[in-house]
């Protein structure tokens, strides 16, 4: 999908749909996620204390040691 095809399917939106239309892009274009897609890729490399974290935390999960999602949804009152 380019840019031209999404202003030619732009273009057959009926009037009455351009506010929903334009409210969609709006987002899209203001959403975090979506403005990370094109983020140049991180190259910075893995430091020694970088690994270290990283195989502690893989530690911490394979014991047991970690708090899941939904109880941290919970423990918030958003589930």
């Amino acid at each position: 999908m380019s840019r031209e095809a999404l202003h030619h399917l732009i273009d057959r939106i009926p009037e009455a749909e351009l506010p929903a239309a334009q409210r969609f892009l709006e987002y899209l274009a203001s959403k975090p996620a979506y403005r990370a897609l094109a983020a140049p890729p991180d190259d910075e490399p893995v430091t020694s204390s970088d690994a270290e974290a990283i195989a502690k935390a893989r530690e911490d999960l394979r014991a047991g040691r970690s708090v899941s999602h939904d109880d941290v949804l919970r423990e918030f009152g958003v589930r």
